[in-house]
């Protein structure tokens, strides 16, 4: 078998804004396994100033994976325990290959009756006028549920925003879930979610920075307005530390970014913890290419999970490769009728 990693830079249409900056580039990598004359392929959908595995080294870790490839999928998974983008790269490669298409990775109706998975509207930061102009768009493409992120421009200039939206669609109309990014600090949080509530949004992620245990064990327990654990979960690898994390700070919810929690088996994991718990949970994409993004979609879609998850991204990009998924009326779904660029892939095997 032989292994190669190409690094790609995807361009955004429009500079990005979250509470860690504005967002103009996302470097990701490209894991090609070929093997007897079949090929697949795998994205390592490194997120900078995010991921666990963003350490000086990670090109040298995805050279060491080429150099060995022949360990095997099982023990390279057990060594990469702490580069969960490359963890989820070698998943979907070695799927790829063994698959008879290698862009068709899960069994669902999704990919087999082109059944749509909901997902939820992305709103970037930014003034207000560019916000409102993002959230109009959102709506006149038939999206029922909004995501907005929060934290970076004004509070009120956000609480008004939120405001005009009510005012003009109920919350049987629309869901709306706001994404703090942990820009909260510990002592404004509360009165700033009671202040959230009264808009009868879903929920908040991420309210405080990750790594506050006992603070956000209080929120979790006081808030009237549901928390949903993302950053949170992010270099937590041992199955006995997610246990104790989601049994203490008890949320009532919890986000999967496979790129960003050890793929589909880190995924997987948390889903069965946070199950036996009774916490809810749903699937998000972390800026991945329409690579990694398929990837995601193809397995989110054997969870049956009837809740609008947060695939939305792939239209972000000017570069990104072409491919069957797409958007439309809320939903994605998988258009058997397009082909993926293969003449882009190729070009990057070489």
């Amino acid at each position: 078998m032989k292994a190669t990693f190409k690094k790609y830079l995807l361009n955004f249409k429009n500079p990005s804004g979250t509470s860690r900056g504005i967002l103009r580039t996302k470097e990701t990598w490209f894991l090609f396994l070929e093997e007897k004359g079949k090929w697949g392929i795998g994205e390592c959908g490194l997120f900078r100033g995010l991921s666990f595995d963003d350490v000086p080294g990670y090109e040298e870790k995805c050279t060491w994976v080429t150099e060995n490839i022949h360990l095997g999928e099982t023990e390279l998974l057990k060594q990469l325990i702490h580069f969960p983008s490359i963890q989820f790269g070698l998943e979907q490669a070695f799927l790829s290959l063994r698959s008879t298409n290698p862009f068709q990775l899960f069994n669902s109706t999704f990919l087999n009756n082109q059944t749509p998975i909901s997902i939820n509207g992305l709103v970037w930061m930014g003034d207000q006028e560019f916000m409102h102009q993002q959230i109009e768009e959102k709506l006149e493409l038939g999206f029922s549920c909004i995501k907005m992120k929060i934290g970076a421009i004004d509070f009120n200039t956000e609480i008004a925003l939120l405001k005009s939206i009510r005012e003009r669609y109920s919350r049987e109309d629309i869901e709306l879930r706001v994404d703090a990014n942990g820009a909260f600090s510990p002592k404004e949080a509360l009165s700033k979610l009671k202040i959230l509530s009264k808009l009868h949004l879903h929920s908040i992620e991420q309210p405080i920075k990750q790594g506050q245990w006992e603070e956000m064990q209080k929120l979790c327990k006081t808030t009237p307005l549901p928390i949903a654990l993302d950053e949170e979960l992010i270099g937590v690898v041992n199955v006995t530390k997610k246990q104790e994390l989601l049994q203490t700070i008890n949320p009532q919810y919890i986000i999967l970014k496979p790129s960003l929690v050890g793929g589909f088996s880190g995924s997987n994991e948390w889903i069965s913890i946070a199950k036996k718990n009774n916490l809810g949970w749903w699937v998000t994409s972390a800026l991945e290419s329409n690579i990694g993004l398929n990837a995601i979609a193809q397995w989110t879609a054997t969870l049956n999970n009837k809740m609008p998850q947060g695939l939305g991204t792939g239209s972000l990009f000017t570069n990104n490769i072409d491919s069957p998924l797409e958007v439309d009326n809320g939903g994605l779904f998988y258009n058997i009728s397009k082909k993926w660029n293969t003449n882009l892939i190729e070009s990057l095997c070489i």
